[in-house]
């Protein structure tokens, strides 16, 4: 008894490959750097060289000093686990890399956001993530608003 042996033609096996070659692959999770250093080396640096890479805005607040109300958040982020929420009132505090994966709870004027400090949110201000306003959620024009709204058919 011969063996048949099945073999795809060469057509087969080029559509093959680039089948496989156009197949979605699995995205790495890019590094995060901030100004060209990874996390690793922004939370070994000194306080100043940190500051030297902030916007002017959030550096210009740590060299003036924070004050009595941002030096008690500062310090409690600073101290807090990872997994416990600070809750704070404070909104104008920039983030520095020594609060990145800590939870806030920021006060929006009526209620608290929990927020988790991501990378990305270097150099930014707490307030930031935690909205004041509510998008307005518009519906249909209303009785009046245009010329064909006042015509009322006849039953």
């Amino acid at each position: 008894m011969a063996k048949k042996i099945i073999a795809g033609s060469a057509k087969a096996s080029r559509r093959k490959s680039r089948k496989k070659a156009s197949a979605i692959q699995a995205r790495r999770k890019k590094e995060f750097l901030f100004r060209g250093f990874n996390m690793e080396e922004l939370l070994a640096m000194p306080f100043d060289d940190i500051l030297g890479l902030l916007p002017s805005r959030a550096r210009r607040t740590y060299l003036r000093g924070l004050n009595y109300e941002q030096q008690l958040l500062y310090d409690k982020l600073s101290a807090a686990e990872p997994g416990a929420v600070v809750r704070t009132h404070r909104r104008d505090l920039p983030i520095v890399p020594q609060f990145v994966g800590k939870t806030v709870s920021i006060y929006n004027g009526k209620e608290f956001k929990n927020v988790e400090i991501k990378p990305e949110m270097i150099g930014c201000f707490l307030g930031e993530f935690a909205l004041t306003r509510k998008a307005p959620q518009h519906s249909g024009p209303g009785v009046g608003a245009t010329r064909s709204s006042k015509f009322m058919p006849l039953k």
